[in-house]
């Protein structure tokens, strides 16, 4: 038997692993198993929390079809809350290590002493196409047109530790993601596959955004993408650096400030739906 909590940062839900207590010795497959909501819980993938060496603590993000994430935005609040809510630390600062890099997270306790939401220091923004990783030699990618299933969009891409392509669009709530999502998602510029955001301006400190990722298809939302589409909502002149830019998801609501020095902050809430035990079939 497994003990999970299942937690979510406005809709992008994930279960999560106590690894100072559990261990998980194929957690690819079990990945698959418990996005499953027939078969098994029913998230976007799974997230292990551990010990670190560099850090306070080390997160591990795979995704609903098995394959590790570099980092996930709604992923790190979650885990904030997670670490402070069960006990494993008192400080209000905690340092989170990923395979992007060491995040530093500042929680934010509600009334009852709950974590209600947590700010993200989420890096610099990488814009040179090679480190993103894209197959192209420009310096940057942005508004670049491309022609995917016949249709011609101009296409901006930007790594928030997970490489994003964001297309702007003046309407995107009758888009059919499921099938143009997997087109952008195998684009041959991406050796690694894509996320791509199809964001809409709202005005200079409002888009609204949905997103299709990489091995798990349309989620409510997600955190370095809403970071990527600031900072390219940026580079195409639609918004300015160091304002609060509010992104609209299908989940709920994201604050992201792209700074003078590249660094990305992210604002967001962090909740928890519920715990439990599982028997974890054999793979």
């Amino acid at each position: 038997m497994l003990t999970f909590s299942k937690m979510h940062g406005i809709g992008n839900s994930y279960i999560y692993i106590n690894c100072f207590q559990e261990t998980v010795p194929n957690p690819e497959k079990l990945a698959i198993f418990v996005s499953d909501i027939r078969f098994g819980i029913g998230s976007d993938g799974l997230i292990l929390i551990m010990p670190s060496e560099i850090a306070d603590f080390r997160m591990r993000i795979f995704n609903a079809d098995g394959s590790e994430a570099m980092m996930c935005g709604n992923g790190t609040r979650c885990v904030g809350k997670y670490v402070y809510d069960m006990g494993l630390t008192d400080k209000t600062n905690v340092s989170l290590e990923t395979n992007a890099g060491i995040k530093y997270l500042t929680l934010y306790p509600g009334v009852d002493g709950k974590i209600e939401s947590v700010k993200v220091d989420m890096g610099k923004a990488i814009l040179i196409p090679r480190e993103i990783p894209m197959n192209s030699n420009l310096d940057r990618f942005v508004a670049q047109p491309i022609t995917i299933d016949g249709m011609q969009y101009c296409m901006t891409c930007v790594s928030i530790g997970n490489p994003h392509a964001i297309v702007f669009l003046p309407e995107i709530d009758t888009l059919n993601l499921e099938k143009i999502g997997p087109s952008f998602e195998y684009y041959p510029l991406f050796p690694n596959r894509v996320n791509t955001e199809f964001v809409r301006i709202i005005d200079d400190h409002t888009l609204q955004m949905r997103v299709w990722e990489r091995g798990s298809g349309e989620t409510f939302a997600c955190g370095t993408g809403t970071c990527a589409s600031v900072v390219a909502a940026i580079l195409n002149g639609y918004c300015r650096k160091e304002d609060e830019i509010l992104v609209h998801l299908r989940g709920g609501d994201l604050r992201i400030i792209y700074h003078e020095d590249e660094n990305v902050t992210m604002i967001g809430p962090a909740t928890f739906v519920f715990e439990g035990k599982m028997e974890v079939p054999e793979f």
